[in-house]
C-alpha cells in the first residue's frame, strides 16, 4: 500500500506528486545509500536530514515513517563505515519524543538492523535500553494518568524489541546485562529515574527473555540497593551524639508527628535511631522506592508461583553481595520479605544457609561472624517461623559452641576475644535468640525439654567465659530470662560474678560500638516497612520469662507456635509501638555486675545492632 508524500525540502519532492509505492521508497533510499561509496551523497544526506529533523507537520511525521520502513527493507546496504552519520542519526532518536507510527518503524528498524549483521547488535540494544528512561522535560508529565499511559505505549515497544532481538539473535541476551548496568542512572539522579530504569530491569526479569537474563537482572538490582544503602551513614539515621557507641532505643517509629511540633519526635534522647531522622533524605528516599519495587516483584512471583526460582537467584546475590556489605543498614530486609512469602520453603531454606556458612571453616572470618549476626537477627525476628524450626537451628549452635570449647584443650588462662571471636559470636547469636523466644520455648514442653538438655550451662561455665566477652545488655537480659525459667543449676553467684562491663566486649566487637549491629532490626524506611511489619517481631511483642504476672495486660504477645500461622495479624498501632519501644533501652549503666547481682532493678533492656567484629580469626576454628 502507497503513502501520499507532500514536501518539497526533504530530497523527495520529484516523487511527492501522487502516490508512491513502497518499494518506490525503499528503491530510492538504497541508491542513497550506494550513491556514499561512488562520492554523491546528495540524497544520503537529505536522508539524514529527516531523521535528525523536528517533524511538526504530519507531513514530516509521514516522511519519518516512510524513510524508517524503507530503511528496515534495505538494512542489507547500511554499512557500519560508510554510513556512520545515518546510524548516529537513528541510534540517536528517542522513542518517547514521537507518535506512535513513528515509534512502530522505528523499533521495526532497530530490529531489522540487529538482526541483520552482529556488528548492529549491541548499538541496537544500547538505543532500547536507553529508552528505558524519558527525556527529563517529560519526566513531571509521567506522574499524570496521561504520562502512564504513554510510558506503557514507549517500554511496551521497548520490551517487545528486545524480546524480537533475543529470539533472533541468541547470542544478544548475553550482550544485554554490560548496557543495562553502564546505563543506569547514576547518584545523584533523581529518584524517578532510577524508579522507571528499575522497573524495566525487573520487567525484563519477569518477561519470556527472563529465563535468559531473568537472573542477572535480579543480581543487579541487589547491587544497586547496596550501592544506595552503603551511601547512607550512620549520622543520617542518628540523633546527635553517637559517640556513646550505642543506641538509647532499639527504635523510636516516628512518623510525621500528626499532633504538630512540639511533639514526641522533637524529644527524641540524644544517640536515638530514629525514622524521623530520615526524613528527607533524598539517598535514604531512592533506596526505600526501589525496595518497594523489589518487594512487589518478589510478591508478583509468589503469586505466579515464580517465587522458589527466584529465590535461588536472591540467596546468591545475598551470599556475594549483602552478606558481605559491612554497612548494610535496609537493603537486607527484600530476603526478609521473600521469606515470608514462603516460610516453610524459602524461610527455612534461608536460616539452613546462614547456619551452614557459620558452622563452614572455609568460609572467611568476617563472612562466618556476619552470618552469625544475620541469623540472630532472623531467628528473633521472624514471626512466620515456628518455635519448633527456631529450637532446631539453636541446638546446632549451641552444640558447634559446646564442642568448640571442648576443642580447647587445657583451657585458656587468659581470656582472647580476638582469637576466639568466631566463638563469641556464635555464642552470642544464641544468647540474642533466646531473648526473643526462650519463653515460646518454655510454653512448649518438648522444646522446654530441648532447651533443658542443650549444653549451654557447661559454656557458660568454661574458661572462654562467654559472659564477660558478649555483649553485656545481651548477656543481661539473657540471664535474666534464665534465672526467672530456672535454666541453669549452677548458683546465680557463679554467673553473676566477675563480669566486666564491656571491656572484653569492645575487644570481640570492635572499639567503635556503632559497629556493632543486628541485621533484622525495625526497618526505618517508611514505605518499604509496610511489606515488613505485618512478619515482623517486636521487641515490645514478647513475653519474657519474668512476665507472668503482665501476660493479662498485653494483647500482643508472643508465646508459642501460633504467631507463624499464616492467620495471624498484629495491626500495632504507632503510637503504642513508639511507647513499647521505650522498653529495648540499651544504654550501658554503670556497673552490669551491681544489677545482675541483685533480685531487683535489673531493667528490661537489649541491644539495637550488632555487626561482626574486623579481628583475625583463631587458627583452629
Amino acid at each position: 500500500m502507497g503513502m501520499e508524500l507532500a514536501t518539497d525540502e526533504t530530497g523527495y519532492h520529484e516523487m511527492a506528486d501522487g502516490y508512491v509505492s513502497d518499494s518506490e521508497v525503499v528503491s530510492h533510499v538504497r541508491d542513497a545509500l550506494k550513491s556514499v561509496a561512488k562520492g554523491d551523497d546528495e540524497n544520503y544526506n537529505q536522508l539524514i536530514e529527516v531523521m535528525s529533523t523536528e517533524h511538526e507537520t504530519p507531513d514530516q511525521e509521514a516522511m519519518l515513517v516512510s524513510s524508517l520502513r524503507a530503511l528496515s527493507g534495505a538494512v542489507s546496504d547500511i554499512d557500519i563505515v560508510h554510513h556512520e552519520s545515518l546510524l548516529s542519526s537513528i541510534f540517536g532518536m528517542s522513542i518517547w519524543s514521537h507518535g506512535q507510527d513513528v515509534m512502530d518503524a522505528l523499533v521495526e528498524l532497530i530490529i531489522c538492523l540487529a538482526a541483520s549483521s552482529g556488528k548492529f547488535v549491541d548499538a541496537c540494544l544500547d538505543i532500547l535500553v536507553s529508552n528505558f528512561l524519558p527525556p527529563p522535560n517529560i519526566l513531571y508529565f509521567l506522574r499524570l494518568p496521561q504520562g502512564i499511559a504513554r510510558k506503557e505505549e514507549v517500554l511496551g515497544r521497548v520490551h517487545s524489541a528486545l524480546q524480537a532481538i533475543a529470539d533472533l539473535v541468541p547470542l544478544a541476551p548475553l550482550r544485554l546485562l554490560p548496557i543495562i548496568i553502564q546505563r543506569m542512572p547514576k547518584l545523584p539522579a533523581k529518584e524517578a529515574l532510577i524508579v522507571i530504569y528499575v522497573e524495566s530491569m525487573l520487567r525484563l526479569e519477569r518477561g519470556a527473555i527472563g529465563e535468559l537474563v531473568g537472573t542477572t537482572m535480579l543480581m543487579a538490582v541487589v547491587d544497586r540497593l547496596i550501592d544506595l544503602d552503603v551511601e547512607i551513614g550512620w549520622e543520617d539515621i542518628l540523633q546527635e551524639d553517637s559517640s556513646k557507641g550505642i543506641f538509647d532505643m532499639e527504635l523510636e517509629d516516628m512518623e510525621e508527628n500528626e499532633e504538630g511540633a512540639g511533639g514526641i519526635g522533637n524529644e527524641l534522647p540524644r544517640g536515638t535511631l530514629s525514622r524521623q531522622s530520615l526524613g528527607g533524605n533524598a539517598i535514604a528516599d531512592k533506596l526505600d522506592s526501589l525496595m518497594v519495587l523489589t518487594c512487589e516483584h518478589l510478591r508478583s512471583c509468589a503469586d505466579s508461583g515464580q517465587l522458589a526460582k527466584v529465590f535461588e537467584t536472591l540467596m546468591h546475590s545475598f551470599q556475594i553481595t549483602v552478606l558481605t556489605a559491612y554497612k548494610s543498614k535496609f537493603a537486607q530486609f527484600v530476603v526478609f520479605y521473600a521469606c515470608s512469602l514462603d516460610p516453610e520453603n524459602c524461610g527455612i531454606k534461608f536460616a539452613v544457609l546462614l547456619e551452614e556458612i557459620f558452622v563452614c571453616r572455609t568460609h572467611p572470618p568476617l563472612t562466618r561472624m556476619s552470618a552469625a549476626a544475620y541469623l540472630a537477627s532472623y531467628l528473633s525476628r521472624g514471626r512466620f517461623l515456628s518455635s519448633s524450626f527456631v529450637a532446631s537451628i539453636l541446638k546446632r549452635l549451641v552444640d558447634w559452641c559446646f564442642e568448640y570449647c571442648q576443642s580447647q584443650h587445657g583451657g585458656e588462662k587468659i581470656i582472647n576475644p580476638t582469637a576466639h571471636r568466631i566463638f563469641y559470636s556464635g555464642f552470642q547469636a544464641v544468647m540474642y535468640v533466646l531473648c526473643f523466644r526462650m519463653r515460646s520455648m518454655m510454653d512448649v514442653p518438648h522444646l522446654k525439654l530441648q532447651l533443658f538438655h542443650m549444653p549451654l550451662e557447661p559454656i557458660l561455665c568454661h574458661p572462654l567465659d562467654p559472659l564477660k566477652v558478649c555483649l553485656p545488655s545481651i548477656v543481661e537480659e539473657f540471664l535474666r530470662q534464665s534465672k526467672a525459667a530456672r535454666l541453669f543449676t549452677v548458683s546465680d553467684t557463679f554467673l553473676f560474678n566477675n563480669l566486666l562491663d564491656s571491656e572484653f566486649s569492645k575487644a570481640f566487637g570492635g572499639m567503635e560500638r556503632l559497629d556493632m549491629f543486628f541485621p533484622f532490626d525495625p526497618c526505618l524506611l517508611k514505605k518499604s516497612d509496610r511489606f515488613v511489619r505485618p512478619n515482623f517481631l517486636f521487641w515490645s511483642m514478647v513475653t519474657t520469662t519474668y512476665d507472668d504476672d503482665e501476660d493479662d495486660d498485653h494483647e500482643d504477645t508472643y508465646t508459642d507456635d501460633d504467631l507463624a500461622d499464616d492467620d495471624v495479624e498484629h495491626d500495632l498501632d504507632l503510637d503504642e509501638f513508639e511507647s513499647n519501644m521505650n522498653k529495648m533501652s540499651i544504654t550501658p549503666k554503670s556497673s552490669l555486675k551491681h544489677r545482675l547481682a541483685s533480685d531487683l532493678g535489673i531493667p528490661r533492656q537489649m541491644p539495637a545492632r550488632i555487626r561482626p567484629s574486623m579481628s583475625p580469626e583463631s587458627p583452629d576454628w
